[in-house]
């Protein structure tokens, strides 16, 4: 909405008066000034406002040319932005027979910024072109030349209230792309002596890389923990595809033992692997990046010489990272009858992520008894 200012100047003829009540007007927070008893009567009153610079509240210049501003009258078709350019939005806004009209912003068509005493000054220049005829010994015109220099000045330290609202906005969406998965697999080592102790326990301390091989008895629970490291996103979840172990630090070597199939026990085993549910009563701070289970340790028996024993184990799982919707949760349900394929392979699963492999070795301890009472599963 325009803010329309009227006054009562009591003439305007005087060109220091004049100054004045312009100055004055130039500070209010107007758009539109209606002035009063001017008492302008002849041509030459007439000519002392025929040219008009305003600033509106909205941050744009108006300027208003007259051709009476010149005389002899100037031709309002040569009147131009001086470094408006060519640019059609510095061009007039509006012209009749007797007045040219700009309207910019105060920061467009080549308008200058500065600081001065406190204020940020905009300025421009307007200026009129005139048409040269040149003879044998010299050149000369007949028009009126016009140059004009007008600015606004803003306080530079004025206090403006402003009403905002803010909203929040949903998370974006996310993005399928290859990149590196990066998880480790590890062993825990805590200790769970005391009655009414929990895997909590267990969980709470982990062997180093000095540690290994861990040498473990027999049938002793090995607690396993497999994480994804350098990853902050709390929607993904890892998920565990396969996991087994081998006497030797080569994934796809024999023999082996399968541990988890599709996430879930090996049923064909009678001492059956135990998932340990990792939930926010962890304290871990994004515990859907956490796998663990629990298996008793075991070696491996050379399939022809029967008493010949492999002391050392290498755990290997292979992991996938998923990202929860609507038809898929990414939790896995482990039933007792549930369909279980050991022709599994270690590169892609479908509608799941980048894949890794670790492991991790382990060296047995076994008691002299029986050798059917030390491996019997």
């Amino acid at each position: 909405m325009a803010v329309i200012v009227t006054t009562n100047v009591r003439g305007l003829r005087d060109p220091t008066k004049r100054a004045a009540v312009f100055a004055s007007l130039g500070a209010m927070r107007g758009d539109i000034f209606l002035l009063q008893e001017v008492h302008l009567r002849d041509e030459e009153d007439a000519a002392a406002l025929s040219l008009t610079v305003q600033r509106l509240r909205d941050g744009q210049f108006v300027v208003v040319v007259a051709s009476e501003t010149t005389l002899p009258r100037l031709s309002l078709d040569s009147v131009s932005l001086l470094k408006g350019g060519n640019v059609a939005s510095c061009g007039p806004v509006g012209t009749t027979p007797a007045f040219v009209i700009f309207q910019f912003p105060v920061s467009a068509c080549g308008t200058t910024m500065r600081e001065e005493g406190g204020y940020v000054v905009y300025e421009n220049q307007l200026s009129s072109s005139y048409e040269v005829a040149s003879g044998p010994l010299g050149s000369i015109t007949r028009d009126s030349v016009h140059e004009l220099s007008f600015q606004c000045r803003y306080f530079g330290s004025e206090l403006v209230s402003l009403v905002a609202e803010v909203n929040t906005v949903p998370p974006p969406l996310p993005v399928t792309a290859q990149g590196p998965l990066s998880v480790e697999l590890r062993l825990a080592n805590g200790q769970c002596d005391a009655k009414g102790c929990s895997d909590a326990n267990v969980y709470s301390s982990y062997y180093s890389g000095a540690d290994y091989p861990v040498t473990k008895v027999l049938r002793d629970p090995v607690y396993v923990e497999v994480r994804i490291l350098e990853r902050t996103d709390p929607n993904i979840v890892l998920t565990l595809q396969h996991c087994w172990a081998t006497s030797t630090s080569s994934p796809v070597s024999l023999p082996q033992w399968t541990l988890l199939v599709d996430g879930c026990p090996y049923h064909d085993d009678r001492y059956l692997t135990t998932l340990v549910p990792v939930d926010h009563s962890s304290g871990l701070p994004n515990p859907t990046h956490y796998k663990r289970f629990i298996f008793q340790m075991f070696t491996f028996v050379d399939a022809v010489f029967l008493p010949s024993q492999i002391e050392m184990v290498f755990i290997h799982c292979s992991t996938a990272v998923c990202h929860p919707s609507a038809t898929d949760s990414c939790e896995r349900r482990c039933g007792r009858h549930m369909p279980q394929s050991l022709s599994y392979g270690l590169l892609g699963v479908a509608a799941l992520a980048v894949l890794a492999v670790s492991a991790l070795v382990l060296a047995v301890v076994w008691r002299f008894r029986t050798l059917h009472q030390a491996i019997k599963l």
